[in-house]
């Protein structure tokens, strides 16, 4: 498999993807940072994301200007549709073997927990820790801001998201 680095101007995300993965993006930005990119964006010929939304996401949060991809060519229309939802789908049929969990993420000592892609609350109901607990509770008082942005039409809203998403901004859709 070729994998070679490309800028990630050149990449288009894919814009019937089905998956939601906004709430993933900062987890998936710390888990680059810290380990670098051990997976690539897969795209097809057109340089169109068929895997790796919420990296190529990350890395824009992240203010990258290139990222690994593979360019997956040769696939049919319907296998390129076929394949961006089973890259997704097929890992929710694996289950944590939660005493194992535990004792992996135990040897990891004094390491951020938080960058295996476990919250505090997650963490917490794993090990049932009031320790975890309470610093669960002295970090979510944080304030929240919302800004209602009214467009014209679905192609505009999804313009002025995209661009919110490349700038930063933690936002989501929501009909009135």
């Amino acid at each position: 498999m070729e994998v070679r680095d490309l800028s990630l101007d050149t990449i288009i995300p894919y814009a019937r993807n089905p998956r939601k993965n906004d709430g993933a993006v900062d987890k998936v930005a710390a888990s680059i940072k810290e380990f670098g990119w051990r997976s690539p964006i897969v795209v097809d010929e057109e340089m169109v994301i068929l895997a790796g939304h919420t990296r190529y996401k990350a890395a824009k949060k992240l203010g990258l200007t290139e990222a690994p991809v593979h360019i997956a060519e040769g696939l049919t229309e319907a296998q390129k549709k076929a394949y961006r939802i089973a890259d997704n789908r097929v890992a929710e049929e694996a289950e944590w073997d939660s005493d194992l969990l535990k004792i992996e993420l135990e040897d990891l000592g004094d390491f951020n927990l938080e960058l295996t892609g476990y919250d505090l609350n997650e963490l917490a109901k794993l090990f049932d820790s009031e320790e975890i607990d309470q610093e669960l509770k002295e970090e979510s008082y944080s304030e929240v801001f919302n800004v209602i942005v009214e467009c014209g039409d679905e192609v505009e809203q999804e313009k002025v998201f995209n661009q919110l998403n490349r700038d930063g901004y933690k936002c989501r859709v929501q009909s009135l």
